[in-house]
């Protein structure tokens, strides 16, 4: 399983390509913005973009959704509840093609021998994911985290259908996953889930609720 990350537009969105690197077919996660540079990559590595999943519908999360459908022959997965959610007034809603996949808790979609299973973690948008990522073909895992749980911290709450006690509840649900995943979180540095569980004062204060 290879994964490869873009730092894309003026937030530094992180952008992931989870690719099979045996069938060469790939998934987009996030694509943000910078969708040239997304494309001039899978074009350079012979990758075919399969799927597009997002954690959320922020603008900086969606920003080059359509761009990336437009130039290849993949399918858009997201959560419904975040269709048209807006971020700091209503500049901006994102709304899908109409023949978007919609996820939800539990469902499983793959490309090639990666399989990505979607977590439903509300609280920095009522639509917010995680993606748990697992390769059948080996042992390599990840999880993707969106803008839910970031290294040392977490997402924004104070956004319009952000909720801080879902944002605990679900970073709480993280927290007692009991393997030790690599995280991937939507913006800075990535992280285990092992060092989160010890050092992140808001997933540590989430765990001590009852």
């Amino acid at each position: 399983m290879l994964i490869k990350s873009f730092a894309v537009g003026a937030y530094e969105t992180n952008c992931y390509i989870i690719a099979d690197e045996t069938t060469l077919d790939c998934a987009v996660i996030d694509p943000g913005a910078d969708a040239s540079r997304i494309l001039d990559y899978l074009e350079e590595t012979h990758l075919r973009c399969r799927l597009v999943l997002l954690t959320h519908g922020h603008f900086d999360h969606t920003g080059g959704v359509l761009d990336i459908l437009a130039e290849t022959d993949a399918e858009l997965c997201m959560h419904k509840a975040d269709v048209g959610v807006s971020v700091g007034g209503d500049f901006y809603r994102f709304v899908p093609p109409d023949n978007t996949r919609y996820y939800a808790e539990g469902d499983v979609v793959c490309v090639g021998s990666v399989e990505f299973t979607v977590l439903e973690t509300p609280g920095h948008t009522p639509g917010s994911v995680c993606l748990l990522c697992r390769d059948r073909a080996g042992s390599d895992s990840a999880l993707f985290t969106g803008d839910t749980l970031f290294r040392d911290s977490c997402g924004r709450t104070d956004f319009p259908g952000s909720s801080q006690e879902a944002m605990l509840r679900s970073l709480r649900r993280l927290g007692q996953i009991t393997e030790n995943f690599d995280v991937y979180p939507g913006h800075s540095l990535s992280t285990t889930l092992d060092r989160e569980r010890s050092v992140n004062f808001f997933m540590t204060a989430a765990l001590r609720q009852p």
